[in-house]
Parts: structure tokens; sequence; C-alpha cells
């Protein structure tokens, strides 16, 4: 008995699968038979659409919204289409586009339909993706030039860092101590102390100096 099975996806756990599930619903697929994952298209390890692919058998049918929904990489989806339809020997039902519905025209132009619409789909999601990538570095590198800065923002010196700043410089504590004495970790306060304080230059520390302030350290404890 031929098998009638669809597959949603959608690319993260907070995302709605409502509007797919209700097209398979429609379409005439059964709710045990609608396998769903919650997870990126970037490749096929997902398990829901790895236990489909198990489950399928020849002249079953596998039903999916759109071709986005089957995965977004290019190559990967050709891959697929190939495994699915020549190897497995499944049909395929794309319902936003009637024309990947291998069951119609199962003749060799039909077939070549088919192949070209399916390349030519999958082609023109991929370009866009990377057409989407490159505005999106495009305005990064535009807002760093207008000196928009990303990421975290640095951590503001304390305010009794000059004084404790001083008492390290005379040797009255150690880095470690005055980094606890801050609440900040030892390498941050080193970074801060190699800087500008008030127009002057802080003690900056050589390699040496700073295994030197590394071994007061540990010998404190």
């Amino acid at each position: 008995m031929r098998g009638l099975y669809g597959y949603v996806r959608v690319s993260s756990r907070d995302q709605n699968t409502d509007r797919q599930q209700i097209a398979m619903c429609e379409y005439g697929v059964a709710d045990e038979n609608v396998f769903i994952d919650k997870q990126s298209g970037k490749d096929f390890n997902r398990p829901a659409y790895c236990r489909l692919v198990r489950k399928l058998k020849p002249d079953d049918t596998l039903v999916i919204k759109s071709i986005d929904r089957l995965g977004r990489n290019y190559e990967d989806i050709l891959e697929q289409w190939r495994l699915l339809t020549k190897k497995k020997c499944v049909e395929i039902v794309v319902l936003d586009m009637p024309l990947l519905d291998t069951r119609r025209g199962r003749d060799l132009t039909g077939t070549l339909i088919a192949d070209i619409v399916l390349q030519l789909l999958s082609y023109v999601a991929q370009t866009e993706r990377e057409f989407i990538r490159q505005r999106q570095a495009e305005g990064i590198a535009a807002a760093k030039a207008r000196g928009v800065r990303f990421g975290r923002r640095p951590m503001e010196r304390p305010a009794a860092f000059e004084e404790v700043c001083r008492d390290w410089e005379q040797g009255l504590l150690t880095a470690r101590k005055a980094a606890e004495r801050l609440g900040v970790t030892h390498k941050t306060f080193l970074k801060w102390a190699s800087k500008d304080v008030n127009g002057e230059k802080s003690r900056g520390l050589s390699p040496v100096e700073t295994i030197v302030e590394e071994t007061r350290g540990s010998h404190s404890h």
C-alpha cells in the first residue's frame, strides 16, 4: 500500500509550524505521518527528516509546503531530490510549486521540466541568501566606518582603580590582590594598568614582569 507522508520544518524551536501542518492536513496527510523538525536547514542531518527517509518506500508520496522547507543549500537540495526520486523511487509534491509534482508528466519531458524548475528555484534561493549575507556585511562595514561599535561594551574601571593601581605600582599589592580588591580578573587588571590613567602612563609590563607578577600572586595564596 502506498504511503502519504508530509515533512514540516522551521528554523528554530520558537517558530510556529501551524501553517505547514494545516497545509498537510488539507492535502490529506495523516497527523501521524507528518514529520517535523525545528532546526536550521543548513544540512540534512535532522532527526525527523532522517526517520522519514528511512520509512519511505518505493511509490510513497512525500508532501512539502515549499522547496526551502526541504533544505536551503542548492547542492544539498538537488542531492536529496535525486536520492528520494531516483534511488528510493518516491514521489514528491511541492504544494507551492505544482510544476514540482513528480506524479505528473512521468515521461522524459515531465521529468526534465521538474529538474529544470528545481535547479532554477534552488539557485535563486541560494543566490538570495548570498545577497543577504553580502548586504549584512556591507551594512556592518558601513556602521563601523561611522564609528558604531559592536559587541559588549568595555567594562568601566571602578572608582577605586586609581588608588589600587598606585598601591600596586608601589609594590604594596600584587596584581592578583589588586584584581581581587577591584572585583575583576587578574587579566583585566593588568590590561587596565597597562593603559593611560589620568593622562599619565601607568607601568607597562614586559613578558618577564608579567611572569613575576604571576609568581608573586601564586605565592601569596
